[in-house]
Parts: C-alpha cells; sequence; structure tokens
C-alpha cells in the first residue's frame, strides 16, 4: 500500500527519538518525547488550496522541522507516518 497524499498535505516518516540523554541517562519510552525531525515520504500535488494557488516547496528525501502538535499519524503496514499540511513544516535541514 501507498500513501499518496492530497492538495497541500505532505506524508512524514518521523525520525528515531533520542534513546540517552547527553548525560548518558537512559530514557525509557513513556518518556520519550516525539522527534519534530522528520523525512519528507510524499508531497502532494499543492493547487488551489482555500482560494489561494499553493506551490510544494518540499520534495521527497528532504529531512524537515515541523510542528509538534500538528497533523495527523497514521500506521500503513507497521509503519507510522505522519500527514501535514505544508504550512505546517518550519524549516527544511540541509
Amino acid at each position: 500500500m501507498k500513501l499518496v497524499p492530497l492538495f497541500d498535505r505532505v506524508v512524514l516518516k518521523q525520525l528515531m527519538a533520542e534513546e540517552t540523554t547527553k548525560s548518558g541517562i537512559v530514557l525509557p519510552g513513556q518518556a520519550k518525547e516525539k522527534p519534530q525531525q522528520a523525512e519528507v515520504i510524499a508531497v502532494g500535488p499543492g493547487g488551489v488550496v482555500d482560494g489561494k494557488e499553493v506551490t510544494m516547496q518540499v520534495k521527497v528525501g528532504d529531512k524537515v522541522i515541523f510542528s509538534k502538535y500538528s497533523g495527523t499519524e497514521v500506521e500503513v503496514e507497521d509503519e507510522k507516518f505522519v500527514v501535514v499540511k505544508q504550512n505546517d513544516i518550519l524549516a527544511v535541514v540541509e
């Protein structure tokens, strides 16, 4: 199965959270903060959204930082993804 986003949506795969702190403390699963960095897996076509023309600024393979509480988490074939609107992406990491 393949996720194909519509309009100005982007499918992200979150990068793994750190398992230990800088001081060497190992964090249990519940204490880990969800990472805000992700890799772009799929990009919608853009188009007219809410009466405005939207061109997509990110491409597949980009590493991005997105808003902490944005998007919808989905699970496809035992892999977790986050679907966000393009305006929830804050920056591209180069």
